[in-house]
């Protein structure tokens, strides 16, 4: 029996296709009467509906960055294959008829903004800005790729939003203890930790208060911080510090060329004097430009200034281990050398 070919699947006309459904007028459109108060005594309720995209506002405030880039382009052709799988979700705009303000699903809003989508498919949540907030964060937080900026303001925007909704916050007290003694994110008083604000959240509670004290930080440390130029135990020391003197700090890495950076020993130093009264620039270059116990003298070669020696299929760490054997070749034949000329020398003294 003859077997019939299998059929290629055309994932452009596929992908056109769902443009074009998607930017008829068929389908449900946002209609303000949908939007209906839940009673005070009951649990939020939700609805699915296709909203417009016009319809649809970026949360206010939004900690988490959507960047150009790769993922987005991915998720960007997915869905114009696939379509959107799951649906934004968004709450009524106070004070609006018809508008929507995203809760999450801000990268698949930007996609469809790309592919020229006109509706997309959301979920409405009917709650206020506070809940939804907790909602946000908590929609994101599980998300590996956040810098450490895009955490510390979710975490405190977070913590904002329970605080106004009459929940004990005990990170709220903490921000406020400026004990150089007390060891950073260590537990709070009375011994208790807000297991509240730590729920559905990847990160302790501990930790979820070293971030909320990046916010405390000048932008330029902030993004140094992002970079991984700063870790989070020195930035939390420095978060305690005025702007003024985190602003000396700032001029003392761009006076060094970005090379010397405060180590978490030295930023404790830096605040110790700091609440002993005036510290000034002189006192910060020092303690900054103290050597650091790990500091060692480093060369940099560039990868690309490498790979032109070696076959292409080299991998870096092969690259490396031919660098150190013909080093330690040439070192053994340096010795031998030294030897011969020493024999020589002997052999002409006798």
């Amino acid at each position: 029996m003859k077997k019939e070919p299998k059929k290629s699947v055309d994932t452009t006309a596929k992908k056109k296709d769902i443009v074009e459904n998607n930017n008829t007028d068929i389908v449900n459109e946002t209609k303000p009467d949908a939007v209906v108060e839940a009673k005070p005594d009951a649990a939020p309720k939700s609805k699915s509906l296709i909203i417009k995209l016009e319809d649809l506002v970026p949360f206010k405030d939004h900690p988490y960055l959507v960047r150009e880039g790769v993922e987005l382009d991915d998720l960007t052709e997915s869905i114009g294959t696939h379509g959107i799988l799951s649906p934004l979700l968004v709450r009524p705009l106070e004070e609006t008829e018809g508008k929507y303000e995203i809760i999450s699903g801000h990268r698949r809003y930007a996609a469809a903004q790309k592919l020229g989508l006109k509706k997309v498919p959301c979920t409405v949540h009917f709650i206020d800005r506070d809940a939804a907030t907790v909602m946000m964060v908590d929609s994101n937080c599980q998300r590996t790729e956040l810098l450490p900026s895009e955490k510390a303001f979710a975490y405190k925007m977070k913590m904002e939003a329970m605080s106004r909704q009459g929940k004990r916050t005990d990170l709220e007290q903490s921000e406020n203890c400026d004990s150089t003694s007390r060891p950073v994110g260590a537990k709070l008083r009375d011994n208790r930790t807000d297991e509240k604000l730590a729920e559905n959240s990847a990160d302790s509670a501990r930790q979820i208060f070293r971030y909320i004290r990046l916010t405390y930080l000048v932008p330029e440390l902030l993004q140094y911080v992002d970079e991984g130029k700063i870790g989070m135990r020195p930035a939390v020391e420095m978060s305690y510090l005025d702007e003024e003197v985190q602003r000396d700090i700032v001029d003392r890495i761009d006076e060094s060329g970005g090379e010397v950076f405060p180590s978490h020993a030295q930023t404790r130093r830096i605040r110790e004097k700091a609440a002993g009264g005036e510290i000034t620039y002189e006192d910060i270059e020092k303690i900054m430009d103290e050597p650091k116990p790990n500091q060692a003298e480093k060369v940099s070669i560039k990868l690309a200034d490498l790979t032109k020696y070696f076959p292409s299929s080299y991998t870096p760490e092969q690259i490396i281990k031919s660098i150190l054997s013909i080093l330690e070749t040439q070192r053994q034949r340096e010795q031998q050398e030294l030897i011969r000329k020493e024999r020589k020398r002997d052999d002409g003294a006798r």
